[in-house]
């Protein structure tokens, strides 16, 4: 049984979101005390977060970035804040999905149920066994969101790490712009072209602080292609 951790001071839609989840079979665990949010995810260890930004004491930001510090678990943001740079704060903060209030409680699942397959099923990009990739001394730890080559590293965020680790998975061969969108956010619909943009430049300066900012190629049209040959590399 997957365990859902709520994180939402509204309760009457914990109530409704507890309701509806149990239905399907899910265990549900909602925040009472919001100055422990991190101790209770820890002592509940949850399969997946559902987040509100507007919290008190604390925002929802706060309280993913420190999720991220144990756990790479998906966080789905539901907030009544609709602005774009709400949405791609709470994904630079390592969230995974943001859903907008008021909501469907269908789709609310529908993207629980998309997660749970992504981060634990068929789908899950790194097993639970093997949270290290490795191409061409490049090493990408998803656990830690570092980035290591020789005696080098950087920090990533979880946001850049998904990006890393869908381009290392498939180097030498060109990842679209849309796959990388679609492997990183369900729902494109609210993220803008600069905003892949915006992650690419990123990493491209930490690829540069291990010494090989030559790795990473724009293919004009097509997307980004990791090169593990990094001497041969333009």
């Amino acid at each position: 049984m997957f365990k859902l951790f709520i994180v939402e001071d509204d309760q009457h839609l914990v109530r409704l979101l507890e309701d509806h989840l149990q239905k399907f079979g899910y265990e549900t665990h909602a925040v009472q005390d919001f100055d422990t949010v991190k101790q209770q995810f820890e002592q509940y260890s949850p399969h997946l977060v559902l987040m509100d930004v507007n919290l008190p004491r604390f925002d929802g930001y706060y309280w993913c970035r420190q999720i991220r510090s144990l756990s790479t678990c998906p966080i789905l943001f539901i907030s009544a804040r609709e602005g774009k740079m709400d949405q791609v704060m709470a994904l630079e903060n390592g969230a995974d999905d943001y859903i907008t209030k008021p909501f469907d409680y269908e789709i609310v699942t529908a993207k629980i149920n998309s997660q749970l397959r992504r981060a634990y099923g068929s789908y899950a990009a790194v097993q639970a066994d093997n949270r290290l990739l490795d191409v061409g001394g490049l090493v990408l730890d998803t656990e830690r969101l570092q980035l290591n080559y020789q005696s080098q590293s950087v920090e990533l965020s979880f946001t850049e790490m998904k990006i890393m680790n869908e381009l290392m998975k498939r180097a030498a061969v060109v990842v679209s712009r849309d796959r990388l969108l679609e492997t990183i956010w369900d729902d494109q619909a609210f993220v803008d072209d600069n905003t892949l943009n915006v992650y690419m430049t990123r990493i491209r300066k930490k690829l540069s602080q291990l010494g090989i900012e030559h790795a990473l190629q724009t293919i004009r049209g097509q997307g980004y292609r990791l090169n593990p040959d990094w001497g041969l590399a333009q």
